[in-house]
């Protein structure tokens, strides 16, 4: 093990990642590797945790105490903006813009589209009467003080907010990413006269240019913090009553793990908590695989997120891209697509007849009609039930008992009888609709962004991944599909797969071709800032300073560009005789990004952003046994009758895929059956076992 990592091999790691419908856990001790799934306590998704890692401790054969890491990856805050549930909010912000989040940008969602929805108007983060403007102002581009704070304006606006029963509160001034001196005053005020207050500055989740971006972010912050941070600090008291007393660290959307305190503040940085695990963990498949290029898709009970990473580099988002529920937030989050396409999705007949598969989602609770749990609606895991793929008596190696008779009997009168068609047809017609969905989903991912899919290998993963591996990689043309060990489990993989990372910024805007001694002295200084800032969230989470890793990147653009790329730093100061460093990369990205470039037009920089990591100790997957040359019928369970795409139904051998070694070849028609997911081989496929127990599935005779 490197001296630069953290986690001794000898001690025990959680990775814990939540879904819609699934808690999915990973634990790694010198006892081996174990995986474990239970079902998602929706009210309070805590419980699941404390449970699955309870369970999955008794599996290992060890105390809970043991413990010493647990990673987890969350969708708390997720779903508060896509349910809309968040916390009534209180503004601050400066006179004559206090409509600046309701009239954002002047864009249309759809431009030729007559029906569609401003979200940042039809659902505010701040109700237009608990914006309230009060007098400051600082002027560009010096961050002079052009008028005094009304501190009686903001203390007569707690009263107002007290009065209305508001407790959390953002403050966003016009410049504060130039002189935040007004808005940390604020912020005292309000704690002096609101103690308990959730307050969020502008100038500390968003330090960047553009008022309606950094007040959207500060808001959306405020928005989910209350309840995001509840959950945290109560998931964290749940586990030390469980005896559970090891760290905790949450999963980040730029693909970093964070402190429960850090993210408690910024839960901005973990919008995209969940499907970030999935991206890292799938990128580590593919290093295990041997494949550079893959396109990952992970399909839960509720959702489908789907990454391009080509030559195993994982993306991060434009920050022009990065909206959530509608609302622009600047934050780092890694380049995914999320649409509601998931093993609960639901099948219906709308009001003009037409055949539809999702957004809306079963859960856990009711969850599929074959769950038996009082939900009498049709869904993806119903069809694949009625098909055959799915065998009701071994859900989850058996653990999960599925009623095959209440799956047919909800397609049968929801969907087949409407219609006019089989069960059969209906059931087939659902996996046909949502396939398409996803596809159309892959394609804005890759082939809307100039990548070939026939380059890429298809990676599906989640519990309903594999299901869907083969159809999706016909519908894109893609290379191959790779099965990764533990499908089911792989977003929790990936959460033992990355690193401790922070990020901070400044807003420094100098043209560079043209940049005096004086800028030059700005740059350095606001790097010097920086990197303070990031080194003491570090040394507040106990790394040794031999193992904190800093780095800065500049963020540019062409003079009059709307928004910025990421450049090179030089090493050391920059300096006359070395901020060539920082336009030559940028001509490099944006020619990489755009095809083209301008070598000699000026370019802008316009943010510094610090980025502080300490290397975590990677899982240790064990590569399996090798093909003694027996047969691979050593993992045959039983025979049953399966339909596939072509509606063809076939009698199809059930593997126990833990049984296959490195090296076994499997023809289809076939299914692979493991505790946390189902592999589908339809005919014309061969199944290969790779060095770790993932799977290559190629057509018949592709090498």
């Amino acid at each position: 093990m490197a001296t630069d990592e953290i986690g001794r091999i000898d001690m025990a790691r959680i990775g814990v990642d939540v879904g819609g419908t699934n808690t999915d856990l990973v634990l790694e001790c010198p006892k081996g590797v174990f995986y474990h799934k239970v079902p998602t306590t929706l009210k309070n998704q805590s419980i699941g945790v404390v449970e699955g890692v309870q369970g999955i401790c008794r599996m290992a054969g060890i105390e809970p105490a043991e413990v010493e890491l647990i990673v987890h990856g969350t969708t708390t805050a997720t779903n508060i903006t896509i349910e809309h549930n968040g916390s009534e909010c209180g503004m601050l912000t400066t006179e004559g813009f206090r409509d600046i989040l309701h009239i954002g940008r002047h864009k249309r969602p759809y431009n030729f589209s007559l029906h569609f929805d401003v979200p940042w108007q039809s659902r505010p983060l701040v109700k237009r009467r608990n914006r309230i403007a009060v007098a400051e102002r600082i002027l560009p581009p010096s961050g002079a003080v052009e008028k005094p704070l009304d501190e009686d304006a903001v203390r007569a606006a707690c009263a107002v907010f007290k009065k209305r029963g508001i407790g959390s509160v953002i403050i966003g001034f016009m410049f504060a990413f130039l002189n935040d001196a007004h808005e940390l005053r604020a912020k005292e005020i309000v704690l002096e006269e609101m103690p308990d207050a959730y307050v969020t500055l502008s100038s500390e989740v968003a330090n960047v240019m553009r008022e309606y971006e950094r007040f959207s972010t500060a808001a959306m912050n405020s928005y989910v913090g209350p309840k995001t941070s509840f959950y945290l600090r109560d998931l964290e008291s749940k586990l030390r009553e469980a005896g559970v007393s090891s760290k905790l660290r949450i999963m980040q959307s730029n693909g970093g793990v964070s402190t429960v305190e850090s993210c408690a503040k910024r839960p901005i940085r973990i919008l995209m908590s969940g499907p970030a695990g999935g991206v890292i963990g799938g990128a580590s498949e593919a290093q295990m695989a041997e494949v550079s290029n893959i396109i990952t898709v992970d399909i839960g009970g509720t959702s489908a997120d789907i990454s391009t990473i080509p030559g195993g580099t994982v993306k991060i988002m434009n920050p022009r891209d990065t909206y959530v529920s509608g609302h622009p937030v600047l934050t780092p989050m890694i380049d995914l697509v999320t649409i509601g396409a998931g093993g609960g999705s639901v099948a219906y007949i709308d009001e003009a007849g037409g055949f539809n598969v999702g957004p809306r989602s079963a859960g856990s609770e009711p969850g599929p009609a074959c769950y038996r749990r009082g939900g009498g609606e049709p869904t993806v895991t119903d069809a694949q039930i009625v098909l055959g793929r799915l065998d009701p008596d071994m859900a989850l190696g058996g653990d999960l008992s599925l009623d095959a008779e209440l799956a047919r009997k909800a397609v049968e009168e929801k969907i087949a009888k409407p219609l006019g068609m089989s069960v059969i047809e209906a059931a087939l017609g659902i996996i046909r609709i949502i396939n398409n969905n996803m596809a159309l989903a892959i394609r804005s991912n890759s082939v809307a962004r100039g990548i070939d899919p026939r380059e890429f290998s298809i990676m599906p993963f989640g519990g309903a991944g594999p299901l869907h591996g083969v159809a999706l990689a016909e519908a894109m043309s893609a290379r191959d599909v790779i099965v990764p060990v533990a499908p089911g489990i792989t977003a929790a993989v990936g959460l033992l797969k990355t690193d401790l990372q922070y990020e901070h910024t400044e807003a420094v805007i100098v043209e560079l071709n043209a940049a005096s001694d004086n800028d030059l002295d700005r740059i350095n200084g606001a790097v010097a800032v920086l990197r303070n800032r990031v080194r003491a969230e570090l040394d507040a989470d106990g790394i040794p300073l031999d193992q904190q890793r800093l780095s800065v990147v500049a963020e540019c653009r062409y003079h009059g560009q709307g928004f910025e790329l990421r450049a090179d730093m030089p090493d050391g100061s920059v300096t006359k005789g070395n901020k060539h460093v920082i336009t030559d990369s940028f001509h490099d990205q944006h020619h990489l990004d755009y095809g083209y470039s301008y070598r000699e037009a000026e370019v802008e920089l316009i943010t510094l952003r610090a980025i502080g990591t300490a290397a975590v100790r990677r899982i240790d997957i064990p590569k399996i046994a090798p093909t003694d040359g027996s047969s691979p019928d050593r993992a045959l369970m039983f025979v049953r009758p399966t339909t596939f795409d072509d509606g063809r139904t076939l009698e199809t051998p059930r593997y126990d895929r833990t049984k296959l070694m490195a090296g076994d070849e499997l023809e289809g028609p076939a299914i692979l059956i493991q505790h946390n997911s189902t592999t589908l081989v339809p005919p014309g496929y061969v199944a290969e076992t790779l060095d770790y127990g993932n799977t290559r599935i190629r057509p018949v005779g592709v090498v």
